[in-house]
């Protein structure tokens, strides 16, 4: 099959690996571009902190340039599922908690793991949050502090070369990750006037939130993981799929 990998990069790419290994051509089209902000001691108290929290592999990165991050390896980070822990172990933080795969159940994951009496949680957000992370913990009587680490900023508009695959009719399937991202790309190929061409190919979805960004394409063909995690997608992948309209 032809896909496209619409994950921001470096993910985009790390991904396209895995399906070339499958016999697939790959084509990297980033719909959502991570911009990191600066960061240094003084904006955070890492001296009376307890442990860090985070919700992407974003939020981890956003500390491998930052003159912070050789303090904050030396304290426990909750992290949301396998992707964000392997992430955090990369970048040299020795006590990973690694919790469930989406930010709602982590919340309750870390109430049962942190102490609330025990210094303050440091949760590092993007600009953008579809769960209320640092308030709900704030709910449960924890301290939080909540720096915004990094953005996401949306792609404009679809390069002239997945156009032209659309419109030759040579996009076989499309992989969806965010709900952002499903939104971005609907929003484009209706922008570019080629939604019926992209109505043809399967829309693997990482979630059914991530399929539901697609509404605005009236009926495409969607295939949903059976689980909120990359395993499962490259399994629906592998399946082919051939049993959809």
């Amino acid at each position: 099959m032809r896909l496209i990998v619409t994950r921001p990069e470096p993910d985009a790419t790390a991904l396209r690996a895995p399906l070339i290994a499958m016999g697939h051509e790959v084509l990297v089209e980033p719909l959502l571009r991570v911009a990191f902000h600066s960061l240094d001691a003084q904006e955070i108290d890492f001296e009376e902190a307890q442990g860090l929290v985070a919700t992407s592999r974003n939020g981890v990165r956003a500390l491998a340039s930052s003159p912070c991050l050789d303090i904050a390896v030396g304290l426990p980070l909750y992290a949301v599922g396998p992707g964000t822990a392997e992430t955090a172990r990369a970048l040299g933080f020795q006590d990973v908690v690694q919790g469930p795969r989406d930010a709602r159940g982590l919340i309750g994951f870390v109430a049962d793991h942190a102490q609330v009496n025990g210094g303050s949680l440091i949760y590092l957000a993007g600009e953008t949050r579809a769960v209320d992370m640092g308030g709900e913990l704030r709910r449960m009587g924890f301290h939080v502090q909540e720096p915004i680490v990094y953005s996401v900023i949306a792609a404009e508009r679809l390069s002239e070369a997945i156009v032209a695959r659309f419109e030759a009719g040579e996009v076989d399937g499309v992989l969806l990750m965010s709900p952002r991202t499903a939104k971005t790309y609907a929003r484009l190929v209706l922008g570019h006037g080629v939604a019926s061409k992209a109505l043809g190919a399967i829309h693997y979805c990482l979630s059914p939130a991530v399929a539901r960004g697609l509404a605005a394409l009236g009926d495409p063909r969607i295939a949903i993981a059976s689980q909120p995690d990359l395993k499962s997608l490259l399994a629906l992948v592998a399946r082919g799929v051939s049993n959809l309209p």
